[in-house]
């Protein structure tokens, strides 16, 4: 089907993606993964959470790690424009049948949980702590060197039907992949704040979150990052890269954390401010759209992800075979 027109006047307004809360098992473990390693710097933290930031972001925090039982994802996070957009997302929620909710959440103000049309748990608030500068403080500046959340990618069991839910509430698709043969969406890059994507989108069992991703300054951060893991007990959690995609143009490297969470290391994607910015279509069976260069996605790649807490999963319309390394 036709990609829909964008939305450039929504029903309220989000800035750009905001921070993730991970359900783990080992607070430690997970602790040392992504503040000892990838270099994530700690806001806050008790024997239950921690809070992360990177280097260049202001507000207090962009993901939560919280201690429990099971491995999964507790929420996707946005931040949008005012206070007046969070009675306007809530009214546009309301009218569309979803729960919502205001929830507490510290170190921020005003917090609306709902979902989106698959059920994915999503926050929208416009005030966080604010925190001081440390872009500037190099000292701080070790592992991969992460300098902000960049976006969330997620499986789902009909890309048109999650590319028209999100247009709707004003993001616009930068690049897509279309089956030929069904006109259908295999994948879909939509976006807020002026890069390639705030959201992705790609066919499979779902919905999953697939991974998160940071921005990096350099491909040589992602180089010394496979230093690190490969020589500190880490090698086993590298998936996928490093390389370059087709789709984005973004230098990659795909890791795991130890429950399994899939994060995405990703630097020199382009800006898409323009609103009228065309987007780029590719088709599914051009193998360089997943990897210009570089080794073809382990199977791993296209079936794991992680479970969003007490939310089932769907099996994809589209039956697609991916192109899987050897």
């Amino acid at each position: 089907m036709p990609l829909p027109q964008f939305n450039l006047y929504p029903a309220f307004n989000t800035v750009r993606l905001s921070h993730v809360e991970f359900l783990v098992k080992d607070l430690a473990a997970s602790r040392a993964f992504y503040v000892d390693m990838l270099g994530l710097q700690v806001t806050d933290e008790d024997s239950d959470t921690v809070y992360l930031r990177a280097m260049e972001e202001r507000g207090h925090h962009c993901m939560v790690l919280k201690k429990s039982d099971t491995s999964a994802i507790s929420y996707l996070a946005l931040k949008v424009y005012s206070e007046e957009d969070l009675d306007k997302a809530k009214a546009y929620f309301d009218a569309k049948g979803h729960k919502t909710a205001w929830v507490e959440r510290p170190f921020q103000g005003r917090t609306l949980r709902t979902h989106d049309n698959f059920g994915i748990p999503l926050e929208f608030y416009f005030k966080m702590d604010r925190l001081t500068p440390i872009h500037q403080k190099y000292a701080l500046y070790h592992g991969v060197k992460p300098l902000r959340i960049d976006h969330f990618n997620c499986f789902t069991p009909d890309v048109d039907a999650s590319v028209a839910f999100y247009n709707d509430i004003g993001f616009r698709v930068t690049e897509y992949t279309e089956d030929a043969e069904s006109k259908k969406l295999f994948a879909a890059w939509l976006h807020r704040k002026g890069g390639v994507h705030d959201m992705a989108f790609t066919n499979g069992v779902g919905p999953r979150l697939h991974h998160t991703a940071f921005w990096v300054p350099t491909p040589l951060n992602i180089i010394d990052l496979l230093d690190l893991m490969s020589t500190t007990g880490y090698l086993a959690n590298i998936e996928r890269g490093p390389g370059r995609h087709g789709i984005s143009n973004a230098f990659f490297l795909y890791i795991l954390d130890p429950d399994g969470h899939r994060i995405e290391i990703y630097c020199s994607d382009y800006q898409t401010v323009d609103p009228d910015l065309e987007p780029i279509k590719w088709d599914l069976k051009d193998p360089q759209r997943q990897t210009l260069w570089g080794a073809p996605a382990p199977r791993s790649w296209f079936e794991h992800g992680s479970l969003f807490t007490d939310l089932p999963t769907q099996e994809p319309l589209l039956k697609a075979q991916p192109i899987i390394a050897p």
